[in-house]
């Protein structure tokens, strides 16, 4: 709706699970034990469900299987933005694990997905075979929760105001036209 805004989308690692074990943990036991039971892990989904239908979102949380440890996700997340296809990778990522019930914890679904967006799968798999950029990925991480980043989205607004939650377009025009009114403020 506004066309001239002056954001840049930009995708900052934070992992809701950093103590995940590298393999990922199979979902119902996962869920249960973050939520303490699976009645609990019910509720606290259902709103979740509920909203997605309002609004025709596609979801399909029963075919996820396994909660992954994220860090390669990210890892990879941060070579696309290197490509310029960083939003890309994001939407891959979230097609895959919520509609799709893929592992994206799994080097070669990592490797799958950025071949699906043009980038080079056999290169991506020989870089999650290395430690490049884990401290990276890791500090930046660890530089979100400094923040006091505790939840996503958490959106990040020139560089000093934080927005957490998903939020309506209405704050989000009210948003930019006021960035867009103060002329002063770099997104």
């Amino acid at each position: 709706q506004r066309r001239d805004h002056p954001f840049t989308l930009e995708w900052h690692p934070f992992q809701l699970n950093p103590t995940m074990p590298a393999q990922g943990m199979e979902r119902t036991s996962y869920l249960e034990r973050k939520f303490g039971g699976k009645l609990a892990a019910v509720r606290a989904y259902s709103p979740i469900v509920e909203r997605a239908a309002e609004i025709a979102l596609e979801l399909n949380l029963e075919g996820i299987k396994r909660t992954p440890n994220t860090l390669d996700a990210h890892r990879v997340l941060h070579w696309a933005a290197i490509e310029d296809k960083q939003n890309a990778m994001a939407d891959a990522l979230f097609a895959a694990y919520f509609i799709d019930g893929r592992d994206i914890g799994e080097p070669e679904v990592l490797a799958d997905l950025a071949d699906g967006i043009s980038m080079d799968a056999a290169l991506i798999h020989r870089l999650l075979r290395t430690q490049e950029d884990k401290d990276t990925i890791t500090r930046r991480d660890a530089q979100a929760r400094e923040m006091g980043i505790n939840s996503v989205p958490t959106f990040v607004v020139a560089g000093k105001h934080a927005v957490p939650g998903a939020q309506s377009a209405e704050l989000w025009l009210q948003v930019i036209d006021e960035i867009a009114g103060q002329g002063a403020l770099t997104p």
